[in-house]
This record gives structure tokens, sequence and C-alpha cells, in this order.
């Protein structure tokens, strides 16, 4: 069976706190230890740039996605295996989720927030297959997960939905998470 492709959303900042930064490059060095490629924004700077040098370090394919004012602005790593270039920031989140299988939400602002609740609402409407990842470091997104589980309460998500949709606090949840839905074989 083919290792998945995993689409990663995060930013390009790297917060306040150096963690997130190693957590980041041990993502990247975990895609690659498990034999699988890696899409993600494209950009060469904050946790984006550690995240994919990490995957390359550790022999993976790496594909960024980038519209055209990323690339006029030159943040785009030079060194990515493929990199896609979209008019807009829409079309550039179609062609990740064309690529991906695998979708982790890493800590991040609007746009890895946005990025992973259209994840949610694809996989909702089934209108995308793949397993959804909200990467819970310190519980980050512990906010989201109550608002997630309080939707669900009040009716507006059904449980089904809910189940879609996978928080991990570390690495080992995230390999676990991934062996038992079938994507290493």
């Amino acid at each position: 069976m083919a290792k998945p492709t995993i689409c990663v959303y995060l930013g390009a900042n790297c917060g306040h706190d150096p963690f997130y930064a190693e957590k980041a490059e041990e993502l990247g060095r975990w895609i690659g230890e498990q034999g699988c490629s890696l899409v993600y924004g494209g950009s060469k700077i904050g946790l984006m740039g550690i995240l994919a040098r990490s995957a390359q370090k550790a022999g993976v394919r790496v594909t960024g996605v980038e519209p055209q004012f990323f690339i006029d602005s030159v943040v785009q790593l030079e060194t990515l295996d493929e990199l896609i270039v979209t008019k807009t920031i829409s079309e550039r989140k179609v062609k990740m989720i064309e690529r991906g299988e695998v979708f982790i939400a890493f800590p991040g602002g609007n746009g890895t927030l946005e990025e992973i609740a259209e994840i949610m609402s694809l996989l909702s409407l089934d209108l995308i297959r793949g397993l959804c990842i909200i990467y819970n470091l310190r519980g980050f997104y512990d906010p989201l997960k109550l608002q997630l589980d309080r939707m669900t309460e009040a009716g507006f998500i059904t449980p089904e939905n809910r189940a879609k949709y996978h928080f991990c606090a570390d690495i080992d949840e995230i390999e676990e998470l991934v062996r038992t839905q079938d994507f290493f074989g």
C-alpha cells in the first residue's frame, strides 16, 4: 500500500515559544520516517519552512503550494521537489486538498484555522475522504475542541461527523491514529 500524502496547515510565523518550532521539526522528521510525502503552503519562513526543511532532510518529497503574490514576495522555499503556483488563496486550498490524504492542523493563526475548518466541512459533507487531525500541542486547540463538542451537543454537528475530527496531543497519538485508519497498511 502506498504511503499517504500528508497535508500540514501551519503558520509562516514561529510564535513566541520555541517549543512549536521544535515540534514542527519533529513532525517533518516523522513524516520522513514514515515514508510519506508532504504538501504544505510552500513558504521558507516560520514554522512552514522548519517543517519542510525537516521533511526534506528526512528524504521525502515535499510539494509547496503558493499563490503568485507570495511568489512575488519571494517567500517560497527554493529547494522544493514541486512548487504549484496558484492565482489565489482559494485555489491554493483546493490544490492542497486534492493532494492530501491526511490533513494536520498544527498550531497556527487565522489561515490554519480557516484551512482545517474547510477540511472538517468537506469531510462532513462527504465531499472528500481523508483523516482530519488537529495537533493539540500543549492544549493549543482545547477551545476549538470544546466548541466542536458544544456544537455537537446542541445538534449542529452530528456525532458521526464530530467523530471525523481527531485531536492528538503528540506525535505518538498521530502515528497510532494513522495506523488504525490503515494509511500505513
